[in-house]
């Protein structure tokens, strides 16, 4: 064997041909008529890298896995969808002797008026499951006294009563009935008062002002509308989400429709963006400032509309936090707001494209070149449905191990009373209650049902195991965003670094770079996953001490949190931006993620103008695309849901909030459209990358051959053209700026 400029000779046997090698990592190696590919690049003779992560990330799978059956053998999620009574049984549930008693009744609503209630989330009265609310307003002492009228009431009251045994006074002494019922209403499963509104403003119950509390005291029906909202603290948010999940079970069908249709559209578009890339690019370009001016103009549309309207310049802050959000529709500042932001967005999109015009020009044909790498390896634009499938399982062992460990507590009673006691809020016993000496010291008090907890250690290490699930959540995510990132970008080197093509790209590139991401890179891959976890959950952290810190009067401490919140989500921005860059270099050389990323970073900084004026304005005009695509299916979806399109009136569901399905096709078609853009994205940094390495370590001579295509290497010159005349101006305005200062001097 011997060396001749830097190439390695070797004889193949059984060709009887010497072959000149690169002493590149690609394996490529020059005949003499032409390039062959020896091995399939990108390199093959790999080892496993950051192996010592990967065994760290396999044991925190199965940790996972281990407390995931622990919360399930722990947990009982039906605390989450049916209310609880006193003893902590749940209504309603099949199977149970309360099957047939689904509502909750308060024996005195006025009670959850208490600020105990907002402290305890629970209000410190007996809770009876029943199978109907009260209907008519009725009094012990009438009941008792009127017998036809026991039986009715009895199904208020508590097991075992027995009118022909004991009088009224014991009946309300041991706190087996209500002293009084009212007309109520069932709402999310509980009974509270048919509070109404006639004119003048006056509140009533059942047409009733004043009502007999059965102890011989009057109490007004206004009291009973801040019981009511004190009592609903804890179910207001339950409440709107059952009414969202109404709409979804109405509008599902429809909702999946349309997400068919954004990935129709993203389909055609990418399919388009193959071959009129230029075109498309352009046409993108114009349909998404008018669709922003189309958005303006609606908005604009809606706000003189309502001009003049009855509450209609009500503002918003006025109005405060409604569960009925088309609440907001309704006032004209909602319009006005919109009308702004889309304004501002209009005008920073034009004046985008306005300063970047050169950029934009070489961009385009930056990802006409991508078109050609996906046309030819078009098995990447159905690989985002494996990375979906994968979240959409990391997403569900998550929320369902979440559910599974927040009802994993046990019941805990609690004393409750309306006067002072020094036992109030301790830990008691239902079944020896009546037995102790609280009732003798608190004749008032009541053991009840107060929260679900524990004292042994899976209750007290609870939170741990919550911690746990999130981060794990966490680097699951980020792996399997990171196994995605590395098998596209493999697929796209191997296009790339083949010198004749398609004649040397390899038969199933997208299978080949699967198999040794997951083969080679696992530990890469966890590595790199795992920084980007530690950085999210910080952020999470930081969230969470900023709810927590909304109270309080420390400015201080206020402005800490919020720069440490603005380092962090920049830290987590780069993190993304390195480990994205860090995982091609994986794909393409097969070394650890630390050399990976070190390599890609210096190598980006060796051409940061290249970065500036091809990659990100190309990622800027391919989320143009996502915006346009979202843009026409959302705007779609608001008129079909919002039955403004008379044709289809009567087809579209009748639902609570109609802007709930269209905020779902609105996220959905983003996703979908980004899940098919991310390929063209990374395919395009997958490209820059090797096509900064291949002016590395190439000329363009005979001996040193570009493995770029004609059309890349006419990008190149415009990139050239483009700093130039960077440095042109720059010059221009030094000099200009010179010969100012020294007329100002003479």
């Amino acid at each position: 064997m011997a060396i001749c400029h830097n190439r390695i000779r070797v004889k193949i046997l059984d060709a009887k041909q010497e072959i000149k090698c690169c002493p590149t990592s690609f394996a490529y190696c020059r005949t003499s008529n032409h390039l062959s590919l020896s091995l399939s690049a990108p390199v093959v003779a790999r080892g496993c890298t950051d192996v010592f992560c990967c065994i760290l990330f396999i044991l925190a799978i199965l940790g996972y896995f281990a407390v995931g059956i622990l919360a399930w053998s722990q947990g009982d999620p039906r605390k989450v969808i049916y209310p609880t009574d006193s003893r902590g049984q749940f209504c309603g549930q099949a199977g149970t002797p309360l099957e047939k008693k689904p509502l909750l009744f308060y024996f005195n609503i006025l009670k959850c008026a208490s600020p105990l209630t907002l402290l305890e989330f629970q209000c410190p009265t007996t809770q009876l499951c029943v199978e109907s609310c009260p209907t008519k307003h009725m009094t012990l002492l009438k009941a008792y006294l009127n017998k036809g009228e026991q039986e009715y009431y009895k199904q208020f009251c508590k097991e075992g009563v027995d009118f022909s045994k004991m009088s009224a006074p014991e009946i309300l002494r041991d706190g087996l009935c209500p002293s009084m019922l009212m007309s109520s209403k069932p709402f999310t499963r509980r009974c509270l008062p048919a509070l109404s509104t006639m004119k003048g403003g006056v509140v009533v119950v059942g047409n009733e002002t004043i009502f007999d509390n059965g102890e011989g005291e009057k109490v007004n029906a206004t009291d009973f509308l801040d019981a009511s909202k004190k009592s609903n603290v804890v179910v207001e948010a339950r409440q709107v989400a059952m009414r969202i999940f109404e709409d979804y079970t109405v509008s599902w069908y429809w909702i999946l429709i349309g997400l068919v249709i954004a990935m129709v559209v993203s389909l055609i578009f990418i399919v388009l963006l193959r071959y009129l890339a230029g075109i498309m690019i352009w046409v993108m370009i114009v349909m998404v400032i008018l669709v922003i001016g189309y958005g303006i103009f609606h908005c604009a549309m809606e706000y003189r509309s309502l001009k003049g309207e009855p509450g209609s310049d009500v503002t918003i802050r006025d109005l405060g936090l409604q569960t009925d959000f088309s609440v907001y529709l309704q006032i004209r500042q909602t319009w006005l707001a919109f009308m702004i932001i889309l304004s501002i967005v209009e005008v920073v999109v034009i004046l985008l494209l306005i300063f970047l015009r050169k950029r934009v020009l070489i961009a385009i044909a930056l990802i006409k070149e991508a078109s050609r790498a996906v046309g030819h390896v078009m098995s990447s634009l159905f690989y985002p449905l494996l990375t979906f499938a994968l979240l959409a399982l990391v997403i569900a062992y998550w929320a369902i191990t979440a559910v599974f460990l927040s009802t994993s507590n046990e019941q805990v009673y609690k004393v409750f009373n309306t006067t002072e006691c020094n036992y109030s809020r301790d830990t008691c016993n239902p079944e020896t209650f009546n037995t102790t000496n609280i009732t003798a010291r608190c004749p008032d008090a009541e053991c009840l049902f107060a929260f679900y907890g524990g004292e042994t250690y899976y209750h007290k290490y609870l939170i741990l195991f919550q911690f746990y699930n999130v981060f794990l959540f966490f680097w699951c995510a980020n792996f399997v965003t990171a196994l995605g990132q590395v098998t596209l970008a493999g697929a796209f080197a191997s296009y790339y670094w083949a010198f004749k093509k398609p004649d040397d790209i390899p038969a199933n590139p997208i299978c080949s770079s699967l198999g040794r991401a997951l083969r080679y890179h696992t530990g890469s891959l966890a590595f790199g996953s795992l920084i980007l976890s530690l950085v999210q959950v910080i952020r999470v952290l930081l969230e969470y001490l900023d709810q927590k810190l909304k109270a309080a009067q420390n400015r201080f401490a206020k402005f800490l949190l919020s720069c440490l919140k603005c380092c962090f989500w920049c830290l987590e921005k780069f993190i993304k931006f390195l480990n994205r860059n860090a995982y091609i270099m994986v794909a393409i050389y097969g070394k650890s993620f630390c050399t990976s990323a070190r390599d890609a970073f210096f190598l980006l900084m060796r051409n940061i103008i290249r970065v500036a004026v091809l990659d990100k304005v190309t990622d800027f005009l391919l989320f143009l695309g996502k915006l346009l695509i979202v843009g026409i299916v959302g705007i779609c979806s608001f008129f079909f849901f919002s039955g403004r399109i008379k044709a289809v009136e009567q087809t579209a569901p009748s639902l609570n909030y109609y802007w709930v399905p269209i905020l779902t096709v609105v996220v959905g078609s983003y996703l979908i459209a980004h899940g098919f853009f991310s390929v063209y994205a990374m395919c395009v940094d997958t490209l820059f990358l090797c096509f900064c390495e291949d002016l590395e370590r190439n000329d363009g001579s005979p001996e040193r051959p570009y493995f770029m295509s004609p059309e890349l290497h006419e990008i190149l010159s415009k990139t050239k053209m483009a700093e130039e005349e960077d440095n042109k101006d720059v010059n221009q305005n030094k000099t200009s700026t010179n010969g100012e200062n020294e007329q100002c001097l003479h």
